[in-house]
Order: structure tokens, then sequence, then C-alpha cells
């Protein structure tokens, strides 16, 4: 299994909890309507608490600030990843999320990485 991770910091000009709402009621719709055609098999969002729910355990460790949120992308394998960019509805389909990331993602400011799942417990 292939996961991309997210780690999402919000546009400077919305409030935490208007990020949180654009997220989940705007994006995620536009993100489960091209599912199948870019192969995503999950797709979750993690929605940040307030600062301090995490303000001790960051101190303890001097971790830099919370994300605003992370988004987690599942696909079955490297080559369903790679075929996203061959595929002329595929690349549409990745450009319309891209340009509504921009309406309220700093995207500057929020490292995207991919990765192999290596289930540990669970």
């Amino acid at each position: 299994m292939i996961k991309l991770t997210f780690c999402l910091v919000r546009a400077p000009h919305l409030s935490r909890a208007e990020f949180q709402d654009y997220w989940l009621n705007q994006h995620g719709p536009l993100v489960a309507r091209v599912a199948d055609v870019l192969r995503i098999r999950r797709y979750v969002q993690l929605h940040s608490l307030p600062p301090d729910a995490s303000e001790g355990l960051r101190a303890s460790r001097d971790a830099p600030a919370d994300y605003d949120g992370v988004a987690q992308l599942w696909f079955d394998s490297l080559e369903d990843v790679l075929s996203n960019g061959r595929r002329p509805e595929a690349q549409a389909a990745g450009l319309m999320l891209l340009e509504d990331e921009r309406k309220f993602i700093d995207l500057a400011r929020s490292p995207i990485w991919w990765g192999e799942e290596k289930v540990i417990v669970g």
C-alpha cells in the first residue's frame, strides 16, 4: 500500500475553523468525486485540535508548531500513482484539486511525501 501524507498549513487569510470547514465540506467532496479517476483507495482528513491540546507534548520535545490538518491518501501500488501522470483524465483531476488547494492551503509551508505503508500493529 502506497500512502501520500500531506501536512497542511492553512492559508493566512483563514481561521482554523474556516480552513477546516472548507477542507471538509468543499475540498473533501472534490476528492471523493475524482477518487476513482486518480485511483485513490482511501482518503482521510485529520483535523487538528486546539493548540493547547498538544502544547505540553510539543514543549517537552522542542517540536515545531502544529499543522492545521493532515491528509492521507492510499493507493494500491506505485504503478497506480505513476500512471496518473500518464492519463489525461487523471492529470485534469489532479490540476482541479491543486487549483482548489490554492484557495485554502499555504502550499509552500505544507510538506508532502510518499511512503510505503508497513503495518506494525493492527
